[in-house]
Order: C-alpha cells, then sequence, then structure tokens
C-alpha cells in the first residue's frame, strides 16, 4: 500500500499555493483530502499557528482538528485569554476548525477553547501541532516563526554516505538535563545553547560518530525524561526556543557529528492540556481501555487505525528530519506497538480481525513512517528499540519488512550483561550466553545497545553490575567494551558508562564528572575512545557488521577457560582483526588459537593494558603467527591472555 500510494509531496506541490495571501486558508482541498486518508507528511506547514508570510498582513492562520467539538475558538495573551473574541470555523465535514488572528504574532502564546457536547463542558487545550511552547508552569502554545540560519551545508550534503552500511556508527547517548549542568547554577538544567560546545567537544574526542538525544519533545513532567510527550512537534521549552535546538545540531554537524532523535509514538502523556480527549473525545486514543492506555506507564496509546492520526505522527517524524535536520529517529517502545497483548494479562486485551495478537494497524503506520522517511530525506535513518524476535524488523518495505534501518539487539545485551553479572567461576558454565548471538547476528542490521534504561530504575551503573572487588570490576567492564567494539553490529553506548560511572544514573543530577581525576576512571575512558578509534580506523571491525561474512568464530567452544575467539573480516577484501576474550582472573600464558596467516601480528588493542588501569599482562605489542594449523585455520598464534581481558590484533603488512 505504500509503496503505490501517490507521492504527498507531489500533491501539495501541484494543489497548495507556496505563500497564500491572508484571505487564503494555508490549507487547500487537497492537504484535507490527504489528511483525511493518512498520508499527509507536511502538516506543520499547514496546521497549528500558521504566522502570515506577507509582512505587510500581520496575523496568524490556526487551524485544529477537533471533529466532535461544538465551538472552538483561539485564546491568547493577545485577547486576554477571552474566548469570544476570536471564534474558529469548521471547515466541511473534514473537523478541522480554523481562522485567521490578525493580532497574534511570533512569540505570543495561545490555546484553544473547546466547547464540547459532553460533561466536560468547556476544555483549554495546548495546539497538538504548536512548533513551540511554555516553558513551565504555564503549559500553553507559542506562536513560532524560524529566524535560523543553518551552517551545516557540508554535512547535509554528504551524510548520505556517513549513513551507509558499511560506515562505522557509535552512538553515545545523551539525556541533555543531567549530562552537565551550568558551572553557575548547577540546579538549573542547561539550555541547548550552552551544552552545544562542550558536547561537541566532548563527543568529538572521545571519537563516536553519533549523538542520540533522548526525547527532547516537549513533555511536561521531568522525570518521564521525554517519553510521556504532549507536544510532539515543539522542542521541550525547559531548554530553549527552537532556534536554540537548531543552534545545538547545527554545531554538531559542522564538528562532524550525526543527531538521532529519540522520538516516541508509542504512547502519549494524559495530562489534561495535551491530545488526551483533545476535543472531550478519544480523539487521538482508543475509547477501549485494552487498546488505549498502556498498562506499565499509565499512558494514553495512539489510535493508529485513525486515518488522521497517522497523518499527525508521520508529519512529527518528518518535521524532526526536515526542520531540525535530525539524522535519525530512533523509534521507542516499538513491541508495544506491534503486540496487542503487549503487558496485559488474558482478558485484558481484544485481538484483531484473524483472531491474533497482532496490531495490523501500528505496522501499517510503521511501515509507512520508515518508507516516507527513507523516501523524503535521503541519508537519514530509523532505529527500532524492539524488544522480540518479529521478524523483519530492518528488511525494507518493499520485502515484506517494517522499513527500520537498524534494529536494537536488547537479547545481546540481556544475555552479556547476565553473563557478566556472575562470578567467574560459574561462567564456564553459561558460555552459551556468550554464543547464542550469532545464531542470529545476521537477520537484521544490529545496533548493540548499553543504554540509559540498563542504568536507571534501581539497576545500578554499569560498573556496578560488574562482580568482585574494585580491580575486578573495571577489568570487567573493559572486557565487556572491547566486546562490543569488536562484535558485529553498530554500537551504542549512555553517557557515563565510558568514564565507568559509580552511581545509578539520575535525570536531576549531573554526572560525577569529578571521577575522571581517578586514574581508574580516567583509564576506562581512554579505552573507550581507543575503542571508538579502532573501530572507525579498521575497516574489518565495521564494514562487516551487517554481512554473513562479516563474522567467523575461531574458537567458540573453550568453555572450561571460560575463552572467546573470533575474527572480523572485511568484505572488501581488507585485513582481518582477531579478537581474544578471556572472562577469568586467571592470565594464559602460551594460549594457542588459529589465525587465517602466519606473520607478525599487532595489538591493536588490550583491555588491561597499564594505561587503561590495567595489569599490563599482554604480548608487548606483537606477537608471531606461525605456520601451523589450529582451529581450522592455516596459522596459529602464541598468545599471553590477560587476567579478565580482551585483545584485538590485526596482521602487519
Amino acid at each position: 500500500m505504500v509503496d503505490t500510494a501517490p507521492e504527498p509531496s507531489s500533491v501539495l506541490t501541484a494543489r497548495t499555493p507556496a505563500a497564500p495571501p491572508r484571505s487564503r486558508s494555508p490549507l487547500s482541498d487537497g492537504d484535507l483530502w490527504l489528511f483525511g486518508e493518512g498520508r499527509h507528511l507536511r502538516l506543520y506547514q499547514k496546521m497549528g499557528a500558521q504566522p502570515s508570510p506577507d509582512p505587510a498582513r500581520p496575523g496568524t492562520h490556526f487551524a485544529v482538528w477537533a471533529p466532535n467539538a461544538r465551538q472552538v475558538s483561539v485564546i491568547g495573551d493577545w485577547n486576554d485569554w477571552n474566548p469570544g473574541l476570536h471564534p474558529l470555523t469548521l471547515r466541511g465535514m473534514s473537523g478541522v476548525w480554523e481562522g485567521f488572528v490578525p493580532a497574534a504574532r511570533p512569540g505570543h502564546l495561545y490555546k484553544y477553547h473547546i466547547v464540547t457536547g459532553h460533561p466536560a463542558g468547556a476544555l483549554q487545550k495546548a495546539d497538538p501541532y504548536a512548533a513551540a511552547a511554555e516553558d513551565g508552569p504555564g503549559r500553553a502554545s507559542r506562536i513560532w516563526r524560524s529566524s535560523y540560519r543553518w551552517g551545516d551545508r557540508e554535512w547535509m550534503e554528504n551524510r548520505a554516505e556517513q549513513a551507509a552500511r558499511h560506515r562505522p556508527v557509535a552512538v553515545y547517548e545523551v539525556h541533555l538535563g543531567s549530562w552537565r549542568r551550568p558551572p553557575n547554577d548547577p540546579n538549573r538544567p542547561p539550555s541547548y545553547r550552552e551544552i552545544a560546545e562542550p558536547l561537541a567537544d566532548y563527543v568529538s574526542d572521545l571519537g563516536f560518530t553519533h549523538v542520540e538525544l533522548m526525547p527532547v519533545t516537549e513533555h511536561p513532567y521531568p522525570p518521564s525524561w521525554g517519553y510521556q510527550t504532549t507536544g510532539f512537534y515543539a522542542p521541550a521549552a525547559r531548554h530553549g526556543t527552537p532556534e536554540d535546538l537548531m543552534f545545538l545540531i547545527d554545531v554538531l554537524h559542522r564538528r562532524g557529528i550525526g543527531v538521532i532523535l529519540d522520538w516516541v509514538p508509542s504512547h502519549f502523556a494524559t495530562d489534561p492540556h495535551g491530545p488526551f480527549c483533545f476535543d472531550g473525545t478519544h480523539l487521538y486514543e482508543h475509547a477501549d481501555p485494552r487498546q488505549g492506555i498502556h498498562p506499565d506507564w499509565g499512558s494514553a496509546i495512539f489510535n493508529y487505525g485513525r486515518h488522521e492520526v497517522r497523518s499527525f505522527l508521520l508529519s512529527s517524524a518528518m518535521c524532526w528530519l526536515d526542520r531540525y535536520h535530525i539524522d535519525g529517529l530512533r523509534v521507542d517502545a516499538v513491541a508495544s506497538m506491534l503486540y496487542l497483548d503487549y503487558s496485559r494479562a488474558e482478558g485484558e486485551w481484544t485481538p484483531n480481525e484473524e483472531g491474533g495478537r497482532e496490531n495490523r494497524a501500528a505496522q501499517l503506520f510503521l511501515r509507512e513512517l520508515n518508507a516516507a522517511a527513507y523516501r523524503e530525506f535521503p541519508g537519514t535513518e530509523t532505529f527500532a528499540e524492539e524488544s522480540t524476535a518479529w521478524p523483519g524488523v530492518s528488511r525494507p518495505v518493499h520485502h515484506g519488512g517494517l522499513g527500520f534501518g537498524y534494529k536494537w539487539d536488547m537479547g545481546w545485551m540481556h544475555d552479556t550483561l547476565r553473563y557478566l553479572a556472575r562470578d567467574p567461576v560459574h561462567r564456564p558454565h553459561h558460555h552459551e550466553e556468550l554464543t547464542f548471538r550469532a545464531l542470529y547476528a545476521a537477520n537484521e542490521n544490529f545496533v548493540l545497545p548499553l543504554s540509559h534504561d540498563e542504568t536507571a530504575h534501581g539497576k545500578g551503573s554499569l560498573l556496578s553490575k560488574m562482580p568482585g572487588d574494585d580491580w575486578r570490576a573495571f577489568a570487567n567492564l573493559r572486557l565487556l567494551f572491547t566486546y562490543m567494539f569488536t562484535l558485529p553490529g553498530k554500537k551504542l553506548l549512555f553517557m557515563g558508562g565510558e568514564f565507568a560511572a559509580r552511581e545509578e544514573w539520575g535525570h536531576d543530577r549531573p554526572l560525577d564528572w569529578g571521577l575522571l581525576d581517578d586514574p581508574a576512571h580516567a583509564g576506562m575512558r581512554r579505552l573507550v575512545s581507543d575503542l571508538a578509534a579502532a573501530y572507525r580506523r579498521l575497516p574489518a571491525l565495521h564494514r562487516g557488521d551487517h554481512h554473513s561474512g562479516g563474522f567467523a568464530w575461531v574458537n567458540p567452544a573453550d568453555r572450561d577457560n571460560a575463552v572467546l575467539s573470533y575474527l572480523r573480516r572485511d568484505p572488501a577484501g581488507g585485513p582481518p582483526v582477531l579478537t581474544v576474550l578471556n572472562f577469568t582472573p586467571v592470565p594464559r600464558a602460551g594460549y594457542r588459537v588459529g589465525c587465517p596467516s602466519p606473520g607478525p601480528w599487532r595489538e591493536e588493542i588490550n583491555s588491561d593494558a597499564a594505561q587503561y588501569g590495567g595489569s599490563g599482562t599482554g604480548n608487548l605489542g606483537r606477537a608471531e603467527a606461525a605456520d601451523e594449523g589450529r582451529d581450522g585455520y592455516p596459522a596459529s598464534l602464541t598468545l599471553t591472555l590477560p587476567p579478565l581481558g580482551g585483545l584485538a590484533l590485526a596482521p602487519v603488512l
């Protein structure tokens, strides 16, 4: 259906004036038709508050979808919030109320006064399509017109190549409110502008390729971390204006760093000023609580079967990709969208038309989302946080998949952290927790995530998950990072993990940057930076991330010693990288491992090196491979394996 539908952009170009005069609505009949069909992609240019483009005819056109309202008027600080002064008119049978207000100008605050036919009576609602929001405690929308001039032309022209599957992708996940705080006001979250240069400097020095921003869409409750959204088109006002967010993204782009937005179409907040029960009825959400209320979060679930709701969400996604130059969307909680019985007991959910548990409307929406993103904005990517075995999450829509570019490998994350939490004496009995991934690693385009979810909700920090005393905990964490950066798959690490934060992450306080004065923490950060550099520098570590020939076991079966060894191969024919991981605290001298060719091999990474805080056990930077077969390979290396350490070696050419 997605592949055969007419291009929305071409319809809009043909039917909509580029600069409508004051007397004409920005919404053409074609716009309303696309909106009602669920295929409009540019509602952020049509709905909400649209300031007049003509300086000689100032004012603002308002348009809001409220099909079950009896009356709608716009109220704001220009009319003393008087609902009787600026009523809107219902546009035919579309359910859209619209009108032009000459006195309403950019910067003014506004809401909609909605008279319902239900006991709720009159409601005052923020604009679901608002481009900007009032900073709390007020909950009004703000009329906005962009004045930002971008400086990232070079990035935008070349980002398609940066997004290619064979390129390295290492993502630094950031919660803006708690990464750092202003030195002169540590109780205040930083503005987008304040954080721009420090974040760009840090990520550039760390060597990561992308930043992923936890949701910066407008949300009223800070402890929700942005996942309880009310404004799907507006950046969070607590950090500044839309131009301020543009500045942050622009700075990152000019430093060669891509920006991924954590976007949440799976549910939304039920705060009274938001989209919930917008016109006195369940407009955006299902009326049936078995479909409309999320049992885990108490939030509202979108009705993906309603065409106007799909247009709303599709246009929100396109808005961030278009207006804010976002390079990728990480779609939250995809599993909760795909399954009607997600987190529900028997009798608490309703089956689909075939009697199954699959949410067909959500599937359609996700396919339309991904098809539109890749078609309308080449060079962007979409990422699914999807925790089940749903087939084809990252398979293209035209091949029957959901169409995401990447899928988070939640199985790898859980299996690996569970394994590493075990005392090393027990690890040989759970070897399959590490080797199982190879059975499915080529099924999807995977991202290996160590995300915020693993450092919150009482789970502790990554360091605190590691067993043993301080020395062993640090060694285990260095081993984990070496494992992650040498496995197939793109990489994601939540802020603070790179220097072994000791405390569980808290959204209301900054990271403990003072830890970097400790050599152990500084060594961890140095290792992560060197791993990121090796990942970028050695083609075998990234070109084959999603290629079946990019990975081969050397010896997956040495469970008695709790040692893993594998090769990363460059599909383009470049030199391989051999990784050997020792998951016990016992140094192993004279450990023989197979390799493809005799001759000298260089230690690219030794996680136990003294500069990282380790014991310095290793091979003095290189080893000579003998012309003696081992593990099914024609040559072999005799190595000293460091305790709780990982080695990555490449042939010297």
